[in-house]
């Protein structure tokens, strides 16, 4: 894929901190000569170089864009300021589409949210805002905050609109075939060795004495709210063990198909506006929550979560029971999928015989080169069929238990296979589709949108029209 398109399928803003505002970029001498923003020791005048609908991009803008870049370890060796101005015209078409599309939303109250998360972050890394200040060389903390507000709500609208013309492509199996067929042979692609791997999961029992406890100090942290007038938002500052909410004061806004357990959405959608549930379970332990406000199908809500504590001897009983689940597939008792649906403490691989998924194809296959290194560490020695020993391990959420593993399947390297590798050659195929969707609408919007590129700029070979030529 050519740098221009860099970032359509993995669209990630990540305002990286190493970024520096002083480096500026080495001008190609195969373009036209610019000036940079800064020349013994005097600044030169930001000026605006291009236009795109509502949106300007400074001069300045490429000097960060190429950091930004070089920050991602993106090689840049061939890269010119043109294809970084092509690029930056991309997103902000992007965005500017999305803010004509009604059926794209994006909140201040969302933005400052995530601006929120990156501020903590940074302040963690740098050490404080005065120092973050600094860093971005930025006037102060009122300036740095709108420089960056703008920056992610630009890129969140990006990704949005991004997001909103890959997803509405959709691709045939007549399609994948006609695909596959028109590949010239030395055009195959070729796959690595990969295995098909399963899973057995034994958690440490929580007693119900543990789980009293827990629902037990919720309790006292909701009479507490309700009946002396202690803050709910402060209460999960300092108490609660979800650390994704936590330094937030427990806060988040859902709808009915934000991805929440089916527990937890249950009760946040039967509560008022103002109203706190009593402890209820999940597989993440016991929660109350406060709704905050309802705004139709939306809500904001704080919550508080506390995880029961797993005792030594529960841990013992979850080692012992693993090992003894092994000495039964050792000695042929049951196979590894009979094990797995008798014994597996995990739902989302029990009921298909403890087989993983993996995360980035939804397919069953691993390509050894690509595999998660604790993964590969456990099974690249494993030949078809042979157990893993007991391996402790932590769950997402640091909870401790035990796995044993075995090797399903092995495939050697390979040429691209119709019937063995449909599901990649499937995606290959969707990702054609997908460039060829992102070109016609990008084609289609320059046309329509108010466009301007600065004199200086109009010598370069831009991947899209542009210049409207």
């Amino acid at each position: 894929m050519k740098f221009i398109k860099f970032g359509i399928f993995a669209f990630i803003f990540s305002f990286g901190t190493s970024l520096l505002a002083q480096e500026i970029i080495p001008e190609p001498q195969t373009q036209p000569k610019f000036k940079a923003l800064e020349k013994n020791g005097k600044r030169k005048v930001d000026g605006i170089i291009a236009t795109v609908g509502d949106y300007i991009i400074l001069d300045s803008d490429i000097d960060l864009e190429y950091i930004e870049l070089k920050n991602q370890q993106v090689a840049l060796e061939d890269i010119t300021r043109c294809q970084l101005l092509g690029k930056l015209m991309e997103e902000k078409l992007y965005a500017h589409q999305a803010r004509l599309d009604t059926t794209i939303v994006v909140t201040d109250a969302e933005i400052n949210n995530m601006m929120q998360e990156r501020l903590d972050y940074m302040v963690q890394q740098i050490g404080s805002m005065e120092k973050v200040i600094k860093y971005y060389n930025r006037k102060d903390e009122d300036d740095f905050k709108t420089f960056f507000f703008d920056i992610l709500k630009t890129n969140k609208l990006t990704a949005e609109m991004q997001n909103k013309v890959v997803d509405a492509v959709e691709i045939t199996p007549e399609e994948v075939r006609t695909f596959f067929k028109k590949l010239e042979k030395e055009e195959l692609p070729q796959f690595g060795a990969e295995v098909e791997v399963a899973q057995i999961i034994i958690e440490p029992k929580v007693t119900p004495e543990d789980k009293q406890k827990a629902i037990d100090r919720l309790n006292e942290i909701r009479n507490d709210v309700l009946n002396n007038g202690a803050s709910f938002t402060t209460r999960a500052v300092l108490y609660s063990q979800d650390p994704g909410s936590r330094s937030q004061g427990g806060y988040y806004k859902m709808n009915r198909k934000t991805p929440f357990v089916k527990e937890f959405k249950d009760v946040a959608f039967g509560l008022a506006e103002g109203e706190i549930s009593k402890p209820f379970e999940t597989e993440f332990g016991f929660h109350i929550i406060l709704v905050e406000k309802i705004r139709g199908q939306e809500i904001e809500l704080r919550h508080i979560l506390i995880v029961p504590t797993v005792t030594e001897k529960a841990i013992r009983e979850a080692k012992e029971k693993a090992d003894d689940v092994r000495k039964k597939l050792q000695n042929k008792e049951m196979t590894f999928a009979e094990a797995a649906r008798a014994f597996s403490d995990e739902k989302e691989t029990r009921t298909n015989g403890g087989t993983l998924l993996n995360p980035k194809t939804q397919d069953t296959k691993f390509e050894l080169t690509k595999m998660d290194p604790q993964l590969y560490a456990i099974v690249s020695d494993l030949k078809e069929g042979d157990l893993s020993r007991v391996i402790p391990d932590e769950d997402r959420r640091g909870n401790k238990r035990f796995k044993i593993m075995t090797v399903t399947k092995r495939i050697d390297p390979h040429t691209a296979d119709y019937a063995i590798d449909y599901v990649k050659i499937r995606d290959l195929a969707l990702k054609e589709k997908q460039i060829e969707a992102i070109g016609k609408w990008t084609e289609e919007k320059i046309k329509e949108t108010y466009i301007r590129v600065n004199p200086q700029y109009r010598n370069c070979e831009f991947t899209n029209n542009w210049l409207k030529l």
